[in-house]
């Protein structure tokens, strides 16, 4: 980069080191920073202690706001801008209401009911504490702060909105391969459709993958035309935690 000074004999070009390559590696190293927290997180939560499990993945997200926020990222960047905050609840109240729409239809249909006979939420008390407690504090929120906020924000200042949409979607899938373990065995209508045994198991952890991987796509377009954690948060939440009150009472209502 070229300016120009006033010297003596009238002005001289200046030789001004270009600093875009510096930012550029410095984004490029920001991404690869949250990716293998985000992993190493990841391989903590699930192949160490119950306790890890717990608390891992909501300090890591903690820990990685604050890092991202300390090398640069604004609040909008991250999707915590106050100034979108009402743009992200309307967005909320829409993706929820269809959601447990959706959810209410499902577990009403006699060809649906069966693939929500998940065990861990066989109980009412089960899934009100799974649903409004830990799912919320443990997975939803903690997650949508690490990928739809600063793994959605490092990512767009190094390859923008179909970096995000691609990479970031397909991270997010791939998270969830460790926790889904057990997925066929542990849910009688996945179980009858994909089998049992070594097969079944992987096709249940591939099926989970695409599907958390599709899911990712709507949470990260929902963040970008919102501008906020909100919208993907609310529906992330509707997923998991009505499912899994609808889970209870289908299991009520069918066997008790």
């Amino acid at each position: 980069m070229r300016e120009t000074d006033l010297g003596v004999d009238g002005p001289v070009a200046l030789e001004v080191p270009d600093s875009e390559p510096r930012h550029r590696v410095h984004a490029y190293l920001d991404v690869a920073v949250v990716v293998v927290v985000l992993a190493c997180t990841n391989l903590i939560a699930h192949c160490t202690t119950a306790w890890a499990n717990v608390v891992s993945v909501p300090v890591a997200a903690v820990v990685l706001l604050a890092l991202m926020r300390r090398r640069g990222l604004g609040w909008h960047e991250l999707g915590l801008s106050p100034r979108h905050w009402r743009r992200g609840t309307l967005y909320a109240v829409g993706a929820v209401a269809l959601v447990l729409s959706v959810v209410a239809i499902g577990a009403a249909l006699p060809i649906t009911r069966p693939f929500f006979l998940a065990d861990r939420y066989a109980t009412i008390s089960g899934a009100l504490i799974a649903s409004m407690i830990v799912i919320p504090l443990q997975t939803v929120i903690p997650e949508e702060l690490a990928f739809r906020g600063v793994l959605h924000g490092t990512l767009d200042r190094v390859y923008g909105a179909r970096g995000v949409f691609f990479s970031g979607s397909l991270l997010f899938g791939l998270w969830h391969i460790a926790s889904s373990f057990g997925l066929t065995s542990g849910n009688a209508g996945l179980a009858a459709v994909l089998g049992g045994g070594w097969f079944g198991q992987v096709l249940g952890i591939a099926l989970a993958v695409v599907v958390t991987g599709a899911a990712g796509v709507v949470f990260t377009w929902l963040r970008r035309r919102s501008g906020s954690l909100l919208a993907p948060i609310a529906l992330h939440w509707s997923v998991n935690g009505a499912g899994a009150l609808a889970a209870a009472l289908v299991w009520h209502t069918t066997f008790g």
